[in-house]
């Protein structure tokens, strides 16, 4: 050292360099190693560019203690704008750096970002601390500021809020994220308080199922489907049982602005290595990887986006099993109601039950008459439960009928089976008495409710299936007419015999009625003018064609209800003969018409004991049948291909039996009376002899 009049001189062993910018220190410092992968060009900028910075760092195992996908978002190009506010809040621009002399005295200082520091000194052990952060190390000099480093990062709490968002950005999913932006949803992934179980597709999966797939960006459909991804609350796996209904973000107005529900499959793993992993499906969609819980969200990832319920039609057409019930409703104007009607249940047959139903009821219903459309109306709306009811409502609820928009109420009945579960049964408002059907809940959600199926079409007590629906429906004009000739129209309205006439003078008032129909094409041939002249033929052929509803007089190998609940009008098993209505009205011996099962040609009916040519080619074939809701839900119509010609046997038929059994009676008379003679010549002309004394002497006188 040497001292001089102005000063001192001291010399040194080295050229003292310039402190480089506080840029280039932070990406030397080998404690602010993250820092310095973090950093974006902007940051760096700011640091050369501004004067007097006083910097308190985070070392690099401040950055450590993030949770992994805090740290994810800020190494990601999506970071920026909360990196440059983490900087400024561990930045200090003032007219003066601040080293480290002054920190004994203990300062307040004021960050870029806004928050103040406080750092004091600790008089028992020597330490500074920041905020209440360690100071590991001081005065780190810089060309245009000084670097202290700290042990923690001084962020106020909830200063940085990393929303769900930031994450989605992170984990892929920047085109769901822009998609959310396009209608105005940002809120649902920027809400930090509020816990949402997120199914998020990623990028790939958008751009694998295109975007010319999705909806428009910014459309309502758009809203509606994004809407469909987010569910209140957060649902770990632990949590997700097979079948349950998750409330969604989507409040639909087919649901009078209730939420949408979202269906969710869970099945455990049957891989050995995988015991208790669970696969997870959300409508139907797969998830990949495990979900990522991020503050009070869970994100799942989803294998397509999801694609919120449509309305009940658009969702039922692609099952085949359903097509009948469907192409129904299109026949009538109901279409649009029940696309639209907020909160409703359909209940849609599988096509066997039209089968089941009756070909003739069936015939009738899809019929293109004002009667029959408005019949049929009335049973498509029967089959609509005003209201949402989910499986778990019918099979478990308490309620017991549910009212439709037909008006009238459907009955619910809960039976056990036989392996220990619930089979449930509905019961129409009308029909015949046993009607009923199978529900099969499958929860098929629509944009107003939800689907179900049934086994069995029901009929409300609105709709009265008379034969002479029926009969219409079997193309039996001319039947129906020559029912009509001889008064008993009153069959085919499914009334009673008016008072005073013949018939409710035989006691008909309360019977069911089965019309066996030949169609128009039967009666070719057949001159009609002729035969209506004969009043009291066409009376034998109309009533030799009604079988008043009983049992048959043979029995057949089902019992009667059997046949019901077939839904057949009668029995028509082998053998079963039924009376006719001719048998009350001329005492025919031939009047009772027998059903007969031939190989090859099906079920055939004709009349019993019937001889000759005319009765061997008299058989019908059953074409088709259809039963009846008037008569208490006995008899209907069965549809057959030829027509039965009432029986009236040759002379000699006819007589010949009594005749021989007269004849017969007199040779066996005859007979008897000459044996006798015989006999009792014989008893003459033989020797005889009597006791002494004549078989009036008393013994005691022997």
């Amino acid at each position: 050292m040497v001292e001089a009049s102005n000063g001192r001189l001291l010399g040194i062993d080295d050229v003292l360099l310039v402190p480089p910018d506080l840029a280039t220190v932070i990406t030397s410092h080998p404690s602010l190693s993250y820092l310095k992968d973090i950093l974006t060009s902007e940051i760096i900028g700011f640091f050369n560019s501004t004067a007097n910075l006083t910097l308190f760092l985070p070392v690099d195992s401040a950055w450590e203690a993030l949770p992994h996908y805090e740290r994810l978002y800020l190494e990601s190009k999506y970071a920026a704008d909360d990196l440059t506010r983490i900087v400024n809040m561990h930045a200090v621009s003032s007219d003066s750096v601040k080293y480290s002399e002054l920190f004994k005295k203990g300062l307040k200082l004021t960050t870029i970002d806004g928050p103040q520091l406080e750092v004091s000194y600790s008089e028992d052990s020597q330490k500074v601390t920041v905020s209440g952060s360690e100071l590991t190390e001081s005065d780190i000099y810089a060309a245009n500021g000084v670097i202290h480093t700290v042990s923690s990062l001084l962020v106020p709490p909830g200063a940085l809020q990393l929303t769900p968002e930031k994450y989605l950005l992170v984990l892929n999913c920047t085109s769901f994220v822009s998609l959310l932006h396009s209608v105005d949803l940002k809120s649902l992934i920027n809400d930090t308080e509020t816990h949402w179980t997120i199914l998020a597709p990623k990028d790939d999966v958008i751009n694998i199922a295109g975007h010319n797939d999705l909806p428009p960006a910014g459309s309502d459909e758009l809203k509606k489907m994004l809407q469909y991804h987010f569910i209140p609350g957060k649902w770990t796996s632990k949590k997700l049982k097979d079948h349950m209904l998750l409330e969604t973000a989507l409040e639909e107005p087919g649901l009078d602005g209730g939420r949408q529900v979202l269906d969710v499959e869970v099945s455990e793993s049957l891989e050995k290595d995988k015991d208790g992993e669970k696969s997870i499906r959300f409508g139907g969609a797969g998830t990949i990887g495990e979900p990522v819980p991020v503050n009070n969200t869970l994100i799942y990832f989803v294998s397509r986006p999801l694609v919120p319920p449509t309305d009940p039609l658009t969702t039922a057409s692609p099952s085949m099993n359903l097509s009948y019930f469907l192409v129904a409703i299109f026949q009538t104007s109901l279409a649009d109601k029940l696309k639209y009607t907020p909160r409703l249940t359909l209940l849609l047959p599988h096509n066997s039950a039209f089968e089941r139903l009756g070909a003739l009821v069936s015939a009738y219903l899809t019929t293109q008459s004002p009667a029959s459309k408005l019949d049929l109306e009335r049973v498509i709306q029967h089959h609509a439960i005003t209201g949402v009811e989910y499986a778990s409502n019918l099979q478990n609820g308490s309620q017991r009928t549910y009212g439709t928009l037909e008006g009238t109420d459907l009955h619910v009945v809960r039976e056990s089976s036989k392996s220990g579960g619930k089979t449930v049964i509905l019961t129409p408002s009308g029909g015949w008495p046993e009607m009923r059907s199978t529900l099969y809940p499958v929860n098929t959600l629509t944009q107003t409710g939800v689907i179900h199926e049934v086994s069995d079409v029901m009929i409300p007590r609105s709709v009265d299936l008379t034969v002479g629906k029926l009969v219409r429906a079997a193309k039996g004009t001319i039947m129906a007419s020559m029912v009509t000739k001889v008064g008993l129209d009153w069959i085919l309205n499914g009334t009673a015999p008016p008072e005073g006439s013949p018939w409710a003078d035989m006691g008909l008032s309360s019977v069911g009625w089965t019309l066996l129909c030949p169609t128009d094409d039967a009666f070719k041939g057949i001159n009609l003018v002729e035969l209506y002249a004969d009043s009291e033929a066409v009376r034998d052929i109309v009533t030799q064609h009604l079988i008043p509803m009983q049992h048959p007089s043979t029995a057949p190998k089902d019992d009667i209800f059997d046949a019901i609940k077939n839904n057949r009008p009668i029995v028509l098993d082998d053998s079963t003969t039924y009376s006719s209505l001719l048998t009350g009205v001329s005492q025919s011996l031939y009047s009772d018409v027998v059903f007969r099962d031939v190989e090859g040609e099906g079920t055939v009916v004709g009349i019993k004991g019937a001889r000759g040519a005319d009765g061997r080619n008299d058989w019908a074939h059953v074409v088709a049948w259809g039963r009846s809701t008037t008569g208490g839900g006995t008899g209907g119509v069965i549809q057959i291909d030829r027509l039965l010609m009432p029986y009236y046997p040759p002379w000699w038929v006819k007589y010949g039996g009594p005749v021989a059994v007269l004849v017969g009676g007199i040779f066996v008379i005859c007979g008897f009376f000459y044996v006798v003679r015989i006999i009792w010549k014989k008893d003459v002309t033989e020797a005889t002899y009597e006791p002494i004394g004549g078989f009036g002497q008393e013994d005691d006188e022997t």
